[in-house]
């Protein structure tokens, strides 16, 4: 702990330096998850915390965890399972943070019954802009304020625009040796849905929920409960290693030939299997969900089969894969967003996708939102909708009636997929399905490629305006950027046409440079030393193997 004391006092009179000079940084974190160009924050002052990145401690009896904020999901998890004991939240992909997922917005397929990850935190150490460091408790949930509670509320999905976050208080809860992991066939869009949300219902006794699209008529929702028994005869299934197959393959082949379970008894339109839960939670590692793909479509002729996705393994674990997006400035050009929809909304937003971008498969998780004004997806105030609707979607019944700043449920999309190679019919792709995404009352992730103008963005995100500049002001916050300053992009054309630019856009040099950056950056030795893969025999028999 006097480790982490001395490295927050140095960092508290670097920030004070730059408050007094009344000179704008940015914060370091060593990597990035986020898609955002990066040649946009060249030149930028920069406020290094990179060395932030230990578990100081895990009290299983009160099952908190103190973390530092670049502490990664996969190292998280290895020390709270060492005790019994995991995050009721975990990003799905291992290197996102525990600061990335207070600051930014982290949904995934608990959070139909936790919420977002930073509601699952206790309290946060945060240096303020001035330097002072002070800890911000969000209270007790029956009324009691904690200390700095305006701060802790401003501060979650706010990208660090309030002040600089250097130590976490999580809330644990108990962990069991394996996922029992359910895969319902659906046959239309409508029913995905529908069977989402019924999954999602209590006595359904679920504690994970989400889905794939991978077209109108073949979708799959997927349950998983905790569970400390292995059926006799029963194979474990893992994801981790080299020559195990890739979760959303996997799960394609599972339900291909099933039923859809609304036409039969829903026992016989799913199937069922066992997953190590550690395995679980990072089941989406290899092949980053599904657009690990995209590698192979832009090094064609390499054929995407089972031989070449082991024989690169290495360089197709989402770490890899996003020093590759940003080394190779393929970003520039691959549509990577995840919407937060009503659930009325989300069968006309998919309709949309499918006509204007064709991208499939897409992602369905269920939400726990809060109540507004936040950054975070949330049920918005019919007043902060836009005026005009699009004919023939039905809005109305439900942007009058079920939408308000108020804790509900939604529905998270995920759109990822190659978009329109012209520069200029990619942002007009992104900026249409901003547009789209407003009208049917959704919120988007601000980690993702955003070119609303600024009236739009406060539009979309207005009701939380007000206070989050009167916090910013409360907190001598105000020579920082804002988050708009920060999640917008700017369409440069100087900067994407001088001869870098145009080098990375000639294949195959650009996908070349994305190699040797992540060579270089050596994430690959993450995956392969991790202690979190389960330690069964070949084929996951035997109950006695697991570790």
């Amino acid at each position: 702990m006097e480790r982490h004391r001395q490295a927050v006092r140095l960092l508290s009179a670097a920030v004070r330096a730059f408050f007094e000079r009344a000179e704008p940084y940015r914060i370091w974190h060593g990597s990035t998850n986020s898609t955002r160009p990066a040649h946009q924050k060249a030149g930028a002052r920069l406020v290094d915390i990179s060395g932030l990145r230990n578990v100081l401690s895990v009290d299983a009896a009160r099952r908190i965890a103190l973390v530092e904020p670049n502490v990664p999901m996969d190292r998280l998890v290895e020390h709270t399972l060492a005790h019994g004991l995991v995050p009721p939240v975990v990003m799905e992909f291992p290197g996102i943070t525990a600061g990335g997922g207070f600051a930014g917005t982290a949904g995934e397929s608990s959070s139909f019954k936790h919420g977002y990850f930073d509601e699952n935190v206790r309290g946060v150490e945060i240096v303020l802009p001035d330097g002072e460091v002070v800890f911000a408790k969000p209270g007790d949930g029956v009324g009691k304020e904690g200390e700095y509670a305006d701060l802790f509320r401003g501060a979650t999905g706010a990208l660090g625009t309030l002040g600089v976050a250097t130590l976490l208080e999580l809330r644990l809860i108990e962990a069991k040796r394996f996922v029992r992991t359910t895969y319902r066939r659906t046959s239309s869009v409508a029913e995905a849905v529908r069977v989402v949300r019924e999954e999602c219902e209590k006595d359904r006794g679920n504690d994970y929920v989400d889905g794939i699209l991978f077209s109108k008529d073949h979708g799959v929702v997927v349950t998983g409960k905790l569970t400390n028994e292995l059926p006799d005869n029963e194979k474990v299934q893992t994801f981790s290693r080299a020559w195990d197959p890739w979760y959303y393959m996997h799960v394609r082949e599972r339900t291909a030939n099933l039923p859809s379970s609304a036409s039969i008894t829903p026992k016989d339109g799913s199937v069922t299997e066992y997953i190590p839960l550690a395995e679980y939670l990072f089941r989406y590692d290899r092949g980053g969900f599904w657009v690990g793909q995209a590698a192979f479509d832009y090094f064609r002729p390499v054929p995407f089969n089972r031989f070449f996705r082991w024989f690169l393994d290495d360089f197709l674990h989402t770490r890899m894969l996003y020093r590759a997006l940003h080394g190779s400035g393929e970003s520039g050009r691959f549509v990577v967003q995840d919407v937060g929809m009503p659930y009325e909304a989300a069968e006309p937003f998919v309709d949309y996708v499918s006509e204007h971008l064709d991208i499939w498969p897409l992602w369905l998780c269920p939400l726990k939102t809060p109540a507004g004004p936040s950054f975070h997806p949330h049920l918005r105030s019919v007043l902060d909708l836009p005026g005009e609707r699009i004919e023939g979607d039905n809005i109305g019944e439900f942007s009058s009636g079920s939408l308000g700043e108020e804790a509900g449920q939604m529905l998270n999309i995920g759109v990822w997929g190659w978009g329109p190679k012209d520069r200029d019919a990619f942002v007009r792709a992104n900026r249409d399905l901003e547009r789209r995404v407003d009208e049917l009352g959704g919120m988007k992730w601000l980690y993702a490629h955003t070119y609303y103008s600024e009236p739009e963005f406060w539009r979309a995100y207005g009701g939380h305006r007000a206070r989050y500049e009167a916090l910013r002001e409360r907190y001598r916050a105000e020579s920082l950027p804002s988050v708009y300053d920060k999640v917008r992009v700017k369409v440069d054309p100087k900067s994407e046409n001088d001869w870098k630019s145009r080098v990375k856009a000639t294949w195959p040099f650009g996908g070349l440079v994305g190699i040797w950056k992540g060579i270089k950056s050596r994430d690959y030795m993450l995956h392969r030393r991790a202690t979190w893969k389960w330690k069964g025999g070949d084929g996951g028999e035997g109950k006695e193997k697991i570790a």
